[in-house]
């Protein structure tokens, strides 16, 4: 069964009076264990099918399966529950909580989840030394580099342990370095894990390092390649 089926989903918004037209029946299946990148040019319609594969938006037509669920039948408390159990983000601008520590960043979606202490603290532990940063639980966001504070994004993405992980334009604020260090973090983590990672990017980086690269134009898929 797909972890994600999107089925001539369309998306539309209102803006200035005008409807523009995001997403204009798009059709894509995404598996367990995939590494995949959506790739586009800005205004594509790449970001906006993430942010409906993630709940966080809903669809103006077509279905919309996550999880075995069908999102445009949900309440805002079940896409709610969806998003945190079985979801994880990570965003381009990394949206740390600037006042907690890393420790307390990577380990808060843990919390809401209601596990004990202990727990809690072992699986976060965990996290930041499966992303190189088990020194650094204690320093703040605005301590650490891009690169480093993108490592806390992850960690903070895989503690709950989730089947997807969406990631809209994770490289983008940062270098070729840093950025190709992340990419193969992330990449040994789908190895390691299994977990499905969904990318949207306008990276030639990223779309080299995808096992599976989706191209979408105007709000259309162009192309769908499983690369060999």
């Amino acid at each position: 069964m797909p972890v994600i089926k999107a089925e001539n989903v369309v998306k539309d918004y209102a803006l200035e009076g005008q409807v523009v037209h995001a997403l204009r029946g798009v059709d894509l299946e995404f598996g367990s264990g995939e590494f995949a990148a959506i790739a586009g040019p800005s205004g594509s319609g790449k970001s906006t099918f993430l942010h409906l594969a993630g709940c966080l938006d809903t669809i103006t037509g077509g279905t919309m399966v996550v999880g075995g669920a069908d999102a445009g039948k949900m309440s805002r408390r079940q896409l709610a529950l969806l998003r945190r159990n079985s979801i994880g983000f990570i965003f381009q601008a990394y949206n740390l909580i600037p006042v907690l520590s890393v420790e307390e960043n990577v380990s808060f979606p843990l919390t809401l989840l209601g596990l004990d202490r202990k727990e809690v603290k072992e699986r976060t532990a965990r996290a930041l030394a499966d992303v190189g940063l088990a020194d650094m639980a204690r320093r703040r966001p605005k301590e650490m580099s891009g690169g480093q504070q993108q490592r806390v994004a992850i960690a903070r993405a895989l503690v709950k342990k989730p089947a997807i992980i969406l990631a809209d334009e994770p490289t983008a604020n940062l270098d070729s370095t840093i950025g190709r260090e992340i990419l193969e973090l992330m990449a040994a983590l789908n190895r390691s894990e299994g977990t499905t990672f969904i990318f949207s990017t306008h990276d030639p980086m990223v779309m080299d390092y995808a096992r599976r690269l989706i191209k979408i134009r105007d709000g259309q898929v162009e192309s769908d390649e499983v690369k060999k």
